[in-house]
């Protein structure tokens, strides 16, 4: 089962710590959006990806199953 991320942007504070975490996944843009690159979860981003979510202060990032 795929998993994929969910990002409430409607509680994203676009503090970063996600950016700084795993900066291939999201990105702060100019104007303090928040863009997600890709929302797959992978074997190979799932740790950063976890540690973002769980580092999330405003708890705007969550991982679903497809």
């Amino acid at each position: 089962m795929a998993q994929k991320i969910e990002v409430d942007f409607g509680l994203c504070e676009s503090n970063g710590i996600c950016m700084g975490i795993i900066p291939e996944v999201f990105e702060l843009d100019d104007d303090d959006y928040l863009h997600v690159h890709t929302d797959e979860v992978t074997p190979e981003n799932e740790h950063q990806i976890k540690e973002s979510v769980r580092q999330c202060p405003r708890q705007a990032i969550a991982i679903r199953d497809e």
